[in-house]
């Protein structure tokens, strides 16, 4: 049955499941750092904004404009521009090592944004309550903020690591490996769509446990 089903997996199996750590390395590499870095400008949209607790209109507004511009720009295209950056700081573009620098930044203007709303749901009732109580920027930022949006956060984290599977897949076209390397090597350009079909299922596999994982902590989390 498994012969019928999958006529070519005998001579790309190897491959296949390496590029399944590839995705895996790809992804949760690069999130962890876009990550600590997507809570860190989310909050900062918040607090810097008007009528924020350490409101700043001209950090804000430069803020703002790094983080759309580059949420704007297209992967592929920032895949691109950013080579030189990555040759620098990793010393090459391409395999999964190359694919983490604008991976990063392909994430970060995104979760940043997903982060500001999550954390601007949070009662500015308990912001001022804080704030007359005595707690400082730092106690209202983690006390507050990032404790009460906890659930929302987990929620936007979810969508992240989602889109970030599916940036991953457009790297592998140009040379960082993976899934989406895999299934236009041998499911496009060699026609085995049997190849092409199991890749886009461990894809849809990892998107549902993700999902699932998530949906689990949201619960857990909710109060």
């Amino acid at each position: 049955m498994l012969e019928s089903l999958l006529p070519n997996w005998g001579r790309a199996s190897g491959e296949f499941f390496a590029s399944i750590g590839q995705t895996l390395q790809m992804t949760f590499g690069s999130f962890v750092i876009s990550f600590v870095l997507g809570i860190l400008f989310g909050v900062a949209l918040v607090v810097l904004r008007k009528d924020g607790i350490l409101e700043n209109r001209v950090a804000y507004l430069i803020l703002e404009f790094v983080i759309n511009i580059i949420r704007s720009t297209p992967f592929l295209i920032l895949m691109v521009v950013l080579f030189p950056l990555t040759r620098m700081i990793i010393g090459t573009t391409l395999g999964v090592r190359g694919a983490i620098v604008p991976l990063v930044f392909g994430t970060v203007p995104f979760f940043s944004r997903q982060v500001e709303v999550a954390v601007s749901e949070v009662d500015r009732g308990l912001i001022e309550a804080s704030t007359a109580m005595g707690l400082s920027i730092t106690q209202i930022i983690f006390r507050v903020y990032l404790r009460e949006s906890i659930p929302a956060i987990i929620r936007v984290t979810q969508v992240t690591v989602i889109n970030l599977i599916g940036l991953t897949v457009i790297a592998g076209a140009v040379g960082a490996g993976g899934l989406g390397d895999f299934a236009i090597r041998f499911g496009l350009q060699r026609h085995m769509t049997d190849l092409m079909g199991i890749s886009i299922l461990v894809i849809l596999v990892l998107v549902a446990l993700i999902q699932g994982l998530g949906n689990v902590f949201i619960k857990k989390t909710t109060h």
